[in-house]
């Protein structure tokens, strides 16, 4: 962006300078899963639709792990190609502007930014905002308590996308001008050692990392999504091309990601730990017990509804009015009707 208040500032600390480079989405090859779609269509499926792994969490996961994402493909003639790993929209919305990768999911305020770069997707599925995963969090022993204790402090954040959206919410809720607080801009994988060490007084964030922030027992919500009245949906986007010649496709997976979504919330355990309980990417008793927790507030897939098309223009608004964006950007044209879209394909 070119107009940038004075109190932004980018934490030069060695942990960001060392790992300064995104995720490579496109860098790993597809997993030996990729086969067994074939397999239950009887060796048929000759459309790839490319996914992000979804590592050890989620329905992805356990679709991944069970087949039944693969089965519910091979009925439309479809198979899974999973893709790098999961992780920043930002990236994501690159790769699939790039022709690398089809499908990807992302919070409607990290789309806004990547919508306003001539995108080439569109977005067609909705989960409303995670309201007990998502704010901002301090240090349990931090003298902040309120967010007017945030002037003068430096609060960490991603750039153009959920944690900056939480942050401004909070403070345009207190009346506080933007410029009072410092934003620290920092990839979300890499801010949890800076907020550790002490290096920031608050981390405006999500779920992903939340939840072992919280679970440590070192950290506290100053705000929750709940408290912060957050319009940040989760949304899906797919690559145009691909819906425009695959539609069925688009609808299958939206239709195994709505069903897997509903089983998940009355049995979130399920879908924690798929496929190890052990190891870096696996969830301790607390962050499980957290996570569970979370999960059942919480809201499956649905389709884009007009209320949503209100609400996505809302945060499009707030984030030109808070010069994240330079202009206005209309969400509204890279909008699918998911309910429509099965056989419009000729």
């Amino acid at each position: 962006m070119s107009s940038r208040p004075p109190h932004r500032t980018r934490l030069l600390s060695a942990v960001a300078l060392a790992t300064a480079t995104l995720i490579a989405l496109t860098g790993c090859g597809s997993s030996s899963k990729d086969t067994k779609a074939s397999a239950a269509s009887g060796g048929k499926s000759d459309i790839t639709l490319r996914i992000p792994d979804p590592g050890n969490n989620g329905v992805l996961a356990r679709g991944k792990k069970d087949g039944s994402l693969d089965a519910a493909l091979a009925k439309v003639g479809a198979k899974v190609s999973w893709t790098g790993s999961a992780g920043p929209f930002a990236p994501a919305a690159q790769a699939i502007n790039a022709g690398q990768l089809d499908v990807a999911l992302g919070s409607i305020t990290s789309a806004v930014a990547a919508l306003g770069q001539k995108p080439s997707f569109k977005l067609f599925g909705a989960t409303a905002p995670d309201l007990a995963g998502e704010g901002i969090l301090v240090k349990s022993d931090s003298k902040i308590h309120s967010i007017q204790d945030l002037v003068g402090k430096k609060v960490a954040c991603s750039q153009g996308g959920t944690s900056e959206y939480l942050l401004l919410a909070a403070l345009e809720q207190a009346k506080i001008p933007a410029d009072k607080v410092e934003r620290v801009y920092l990839r979300a994988d890499q801010t949890a050692p800076v907020f550790a060490a002490g290096q920031v007084d608050a981390w405006a964030t999500w779920a992903t990392y939340s939840v072992p922030a919280l679970a440590s027992g070192n950290a506290r919500f100053l705000a929750d999504g709940r408290a912060l009245g957050s319009d940040n949906y989760s949304v899906w986007a797919v690559r145009n091309a691909f819906a425009d010649k695959h539609p069925d496709v688009v609808k299958a997976f939206y239709t195994y990601l709505h069903d897997a979504g509903t089983k998940e919330i009355a049995d979130p355990a399920a879908y924690i730990n798929v496929f190890t309980d052990s190891g870096p990417t696996a969830y301790g008793a607390e962050p499980k017990r957290i996570q569970t927790d979370f999960t059942r507030q919480g809201a499956t897939v649905e389709p884009i509804r007009p209320a949503d098309v209100e609400r996505f223009g809302k945060v499009a608004r707030f984030f030109q009015d808070q010069k994240v964006t330079q202009t206005l950007v209309d969400v509204k044209p890279h909008l699918l009707d998911v309910e429509t879209l099965a056989g419009a394909a000729g």
